[in-house]
């Protein structure tokens, strides 16, 4: 923003017509609605797209279709009084007179300037406000019938003092938070006298849309006015203070993600010094040891879907780990190893024989039920029991089975087990997770059918 009468800020309050940037510019900070002069009742009136125009406030637009072309040069040689109405619809190129809105502002031209690619830019000054009551021309330009109104005068009291401090107040504050304005705007807002030009100049600036803007412009009573801005002034500030702690937020996480990058690539790099395996080749190492498994597809999937996991995970994190030590039980555990049973039964006998002394007929119903296991060739059920007190040999003839049947032998004690998780394992998700003791058993077995 650029200020007269020994004020001078620059800055960016963006506004258009015809898709030019607007300046909004103080003029007077006494200014007050112009009631003592007199103004044609027939205008020339200058329809401005993205944009409204306030009592006071001065900026230059940048003109570029013919009529407004017409409407300004011609004006210019004669008093520069003109009128200057928005568009209810932006992206109409020629307006008629019902796209027009019915109020707009008197405005003075303080300068025209001729650009190299024949555009006009002027420098125009909002005056007072008017009702159009009819468009009397179309060609080569607008003009029509107005007649000028005159706003309310902010009336003196606590109130009003109160809420124009507080329009002051707000308006402070988000030219600290916002970037795109310069913190010399404050020097303008405190410079400004006029509670109702205070308003015009801010209303001009708000972050609003052109409607809103327009409804502002048709209140002629100051405190629904004042209001009126001091609603959208709150929702700006805080909507710019939520964008800031997103920004703030986001810019905190990526730095923390820049360190972390950073050091990782150190210990790499350290790692690497030292004759260590990085990450990375840790990985590939168990992607190439994956390849030599005797797994299914199903099973294969799952494992390359978790080194690429681990791929794009940090290896300082808790998680990274858990799934490296998931990764290694896959290719540890034995995919389709089986042992091939032998259902010599005269082998069995005596190695039951030999083991054992007695328990005939413990013996003879274990081989009855190998028997039936080995013409039967897949027997799930009935599942034999050794039940009685400790040291009878229970635990023995287990061993004495598999050595019988060539079966590597387990032996899973569950006393003292108090969580089902020790049986089962833990689930990925907590810190720590291991297998279960049937996966362990397995995993020490080194086969997958073991006794």
């Amino acid at each position: 923003m650029t200020f007269d009468n020994n004020i001078k800020i620059s800055g960016d309050f963006a506004n258009e017509e015809d898709g030019s940037e607007i300046i909004s510019i103080i003029a007077d900070s006494d200014f007050e609605d112009d009631n003592t002069s007199e103004y044609p009742s027939n205008l020339p009136i200058l329809p401005l797209r993205n944009t409204v125009l306030f009592p006071g406030v001065v900026f230059p637009v940048t003109v570029g279709r013919d009529k407004s072309i017409k409407l300004i040069q011609e004006a210019y040689k004669g008093d520069k009084i003109i009128g200057v109405v928005a568009q209810k619809d932006q992206s109409i190129e020629d307006p008629t007179a019902k796209d027009l809105y019915p109020v707009g502002t008197l405005a003075h031209i303080l300068k025209m300037l001729k650009m190299p690619d024949g555009n006009i830019t002027v420098i125009i000054q909002g005056k007072r406000k008017f009702k159009l009551d009819e468009i009397t021309q179309e060609d080569p330009y607008f003009r029509g019938n107005i007649t000028a109104t005159t706003d309310s005068k902010a009336a003196k009291g606590k109130e009003t003092n109160a809420t124009v401090s507080s329009i002051r107040d707000l308006a402070s504050q988000i030219v600290e938070v916002s970037p795109n304005i310069p913190s010399e705007a404050n020097f303008a807002l405190k410079n400004i006298n006029s509670p109702n030009f205070l308003v015009n100049f801010i209303s001009s600036n708000l972050n609003v849309s052109v409607d809103e803007k327009q409804e502002i412009l048709e209140l002629s009573i100051f405190k629904k006015k004042a209001n009126r801005v001091l609603t959208y002034l709150d929702k700006e500030l805080q909507l710019l203070e939520l964008k800031n702690k997103i920004q703030s937020k986001v810019k905190v996480d990526l730095d923390q993600q820049q360190k972390e990058y950073f050091l990782q690539q150190q210990i790499r790099a350290i790692q690497e010094e030292l004759g260590h395996d990085s990450p990375d080749k840790e990985i590939e190492s168990l992607r190439a040891r994956g390849l030599k498994k005797k797994w299914n597809d199903k099973v294969g999937k799952a494992f390359t879907k978790e080194l690429d996991r681990l791929m794009r995970m940090n290896p300082a994190t808790p998680d990274y780990s858990v799934s490296l030590n998931y990764a290694e039980l896959l290719l540890e555990l034995p995919w389709d190893e089986f042992s091939k049973d032998n259902f010599d039964l005269k082998r069995a006998k005596k190695v039951l024989d030999s083991d054992h002394f007695g328990l005939e007929k413990v013996k003879e119903r274990i081989l009855e039920y190998l028997a039936v296991l080995k013409l039967k060739g897949d027997m799930k059920s009935p599942i034999l029991c050794l039940y009685g007190p400790p040291g009878v040999g229970k635990t023995s003839l287990g061993k004495s089975i598999a050595k019988a049947m060539n079966r590597e032998y387990v032996r899973m004690s569950l006393g003292g087990l108090h969580d089902e998780s020790e049986l089962r394992g833990h689930r990925k998700t907590y810190i720590g997770a291991m297998p279960g003791r049937i996966i362990q058993s397995i995993k020490k077995a080194g086969k997958s059918n073991p006794v």
